[in-house]
């Protein structure tokens, strides 16, 4: 049986580039709690918009999808699922409710997560809906001439329920013990419930449900106003190796967190680094609108387009939007790229 133990991030040999991220993310953190007292409206603004990107883009990671406006329909309840697809991403929209409405009376405990995984696919009509996997499973990859090879070999079905006992008792423990950061124990418990694999079905949408859990009840809520599920799709390359890397040898308790950890933190990192840009200045102007707009612009390296820069300003107007922009190309701050809806803006010296 697999022992669960997290003494180890009580012993302060850590990488020194997993310390860089923490401290980084401690620090977007505190400037993100102050501007969330004076900008409340653009906060709840921001977290409508990431809802919807984190439903969309968690069910995406899965091989779920359907179009942007059924998704927004489906998040915002104006439209019920047609079909089994619609239906698991309306599930995994509840359960994400849940974790955004109720997250302080929740616990990482074995009823709450069966409970959560029950509400994500009850509406698909899964048989298994809140209750462990009952046969053995296997994680597949296929390579790229089609051969299929097992990758790993989670716990089998007969030992999941012990093994998530385990796990809970493993993590109280850990939280008990005021030397260890909860921001890393964190990873270590979700690649844990990742290898254990409990269910039939969901696993990997639970994870990242369990993850915006934990994170929440430790106070760190970027995923509320910029989604973490939308930062793993991106880099979901470097996330399923990380988790490769960290989960051989696990069965022998010979596994190696780390590379788990820095994918994690720097996801979140990433994810504050996102809702810093909203809310960036530049030349130390006073955070308008227009200043807002004009920072996100000026600072990226790449061509970005009206609407990228209506989605990082969810409740700046289009029209106000076109209207710095036209300023800004006429003053020469920006030029453009392409026409019509090609149309990008980038600095005038990049």
């Amino acid at each position: 049986m697999r022992k669960f133990d997290y003494s180890f991030l009580d012993n302060g040999m850590l990488p020194a580039d997993l310390i860089d991220i923490t401290g980084g993310i401690y620090s977007l953190r505190t400037a993100a709690g102050t501007r969330k007292e004076v900008f409340k409206t653009v906060f709840t603004e921001l977290e409508k918009v990431a809802r919807v990107q984190s439903v969309k883009n968690s069910n995406a990671i899965e091989g779920i999808v359907t179009s942007d406006q059924r998704i927004a329909e489906i998040v915002n309840h104006s439209s019920a699922p047609v079909n089994h697809d619609e239906a698991e991403i309306a599930g995994y929209r509840d359960a994400l409710n849940l974790i955004h409405t109720a997250y302080e009376r929740l616990q990482f405990k074995v009823g709450d997560i069966l409970m959560l995984h029950e509400t994500m696919m009850i509406l698909a009509g899964d048989d298994l809906a809140g209750k462990y996997k009952q046969t053995d499973n296997v994680i597949v990859e296929i390579d790229s001439q089609g051969n299929r090879r097992v990758r790993f070999r989670p716990i089998p079905a007969t030992e999941t329920a012990e093994a998530m006992d385990q796990l809970e008792l493993a993590y109280l423990d850990a939280c008990s013990n005021s030397h260890i950061n909860q921001l890393l124990l964190i990873p270590c418990v979700i690649l844990d419930f990742l290898c254990i694999h409990p269910f039939r079905d969901g696993n990997g949408r639970m994870s990242r449900l369990l993850s915006l859990l934990l994170l929440y009840k430790n106070g760190f809520d970027a995923g509320k106003y910029v989604s973490f599920e939308e930062q793993i799709n991106k880099h979901k390359a470097l996330y399923y190796d990380a988790l490769q890397r960290s989960s051989a040898g696990w069965d022998r308790n010979e596994n190696d967190y780390f590379p788990f950890m820095i994918n994690f933190l720097s996801t979140l990192f990433m994810c504050y680094k996102e809702l810093d840009k909203r809310f960036a200045v530049a030349h130390g102007k006073r955070i308008t609108k227009s200043a807002r707009i004009e920072a996100t612009v000026l600072g990226s390296m790449l061509p970005m387009s009206k609407a990228e820069i209506c989605a990082i300003h969810p409740d700046v107007s289009p029209t106000t939007v076109e209207a710095v922009l036209g300023k800004m190309v006429r003053e020469g701050q920006l030029k453009k790229i392409g026409a019509s809806k090609d149309t990008r803006y980038i600095r005038k010296d990049r």
